[in-house]
């Protein structure tokens, strides 16, 4: 498949940027912080509802718009490029995936429609430690009289504490479960947290959480199958989100070049900064094709979907944290105070390279992979 876009996803590429460079620049994020760092703003989330966005990847027998995640990939690219906060990656790149590939039809029939609209915001649940991984969980849930009984904790929830729901990944003898629970279930403690990108997140603690069996994702889907397609859409979409963080902060910064003079003489005339800057382009012009190569796996159903995943957040874990890092040095010392932008750029690339795994996680995978 070639490595390009079709008119349609370019088309919604550019909807997205018109939307969000008008309606989420990055002095709309700046807002929400100082607002007591509110997750987001409900009437910017109400138009990427109408713009139909929560809808991209749900299949049409749900009355979603089936686009394929080359196109959600496109808008998470837009959102990174003006830091846009919003519930896209949690509710529906994570939670609405987790419901497109679950074998449970009567919980999708039920919870697809107020996914699409808005009204039901769902937070993936995963992390236990300081490090991702996908192959045992302390979270256990035990089959009692028709119900699962839950007890563990989760840490760095995307959204945890605005979520109406949560999917958990729990272990059932021996064997990984994803679960749907209602975010106000007796039982359930939701800690809010803050990071050093202004973003929500949440610890959350299970103590005797009674859900039904009927909330189950996988009923007769293999769980850990299930979670390795899901992971690979989060990679993935986190990779598109980082690759708009790399293509803003080179453009933000060679503008920059452009215009600052020192000595009376303009900085970007120096072959040196020249000669970074051509690095930097180089690398994200690389991040493009992985990316996209990625995200059109996922549409395919490629069986080297998950390789292709681990790549991208390897590469681009490495590269966004290159340019970042060069961008605030070629800003020079202003790039670190709040009076410029570009310190944001830093601030959520390092927290999106944690996600979901750091650069040397990815790499180690990628070699298992490949047998080494």
């Amino acid at each position: 498949m070639a490595l390009i876009l079709t008119e349609e996803q370019k088309m919604l590429k550019d909807s997205a940027t018109e939307l969000l460079t008008v309606k989420s620049p990055v002095i709309k994020m700046r807002e929400l912080r100082d607002s007591k760092f509110i997750p987001f703003d409900p009437k910017l989330w109400e138009e990427m509802v109408d713009m139909g966005w929560t809808a991209l990847t749900v299949p049409e027998s749900y009355n979603g718009l089936d686009f394929g995640f080359v196109g959600l990939g496109q808008i998470l690219e837009e959102t990174g490029r003006n830091l846009s906060k919003s519930p896209l990656i949690s509710s529906i790149l994570l939670g609405g995936s987790a419901l497109r590939l679950s074998d449970n039809e009567t919980l999708k029939t039920k919870l697809f429609p107020g996914v699409m609209e808005g009204i039901n915001q769902l937070a993936f649940a995963i992390q236990e430690g300081k490090h991702h991984q996908t192959k045992s969980f302390t979270t256990k849930a035990i089959l009692e009289k028709g119900n699962y009984i839950i007890n563990g904790s989760k840490t760095i929830v995307i959204d945890g504490a605005t979520a109406t729901h949560l999917i958990v990944v729990c272990m059932v003898d021996d064997k990984i479960s994803l679960f749907l629970v209602d975010a106000k279930t007796k039982g359930i403690t939701i800690s809010k947290t803050i990071l050093m990108d202004s973003g929500t997140y949440a610890d959350i603690a299970f103590k005797n959480v009674k859900v039904s069996a009927q909330n189950r994702l996988n009923i007769k889907l293999d769980g850990r199958l299930l979670l390795d397609q899901l992971m690979a859409i989060a990679y993935t979409g986190i990779s598109a989100e980082l690759l708009g963080i790399c293509k803003q902060a080179f453009d933000v910064t060679v503008q920059y070049l452009k215009e600052r003079q020192q000595f009376g003489v303009i900085i970007g005339t120096y072959q040196a900064l020249q000669h970074r800057a051509a690095i930097l382009f180089s690398e994200i012009e690389l991040c493009k094709s992985i990316v996209l190569k990625a995200l059109q796996a996922i549409d395919i159903n490629d069986s080297k979907t998950l390789k292709y995943a681990h790549l991208a957040k390897a590469k681009l874990g490495k590269t966004s944290k290159l340019v970042t890092s060069e961008a605030i040095q070629l800003h020079g010392g202003i790039g670190v105070t709040d009076d410029a932008d570009i310190g944001f750029y830093l601030k959520r690339a390092r927290v999106a390279q944690q996600l979901f795994g750091d650069y040397n996680y990815h790499l180690h995978q990628l070699a298992k992979i490949k047998g080494y």
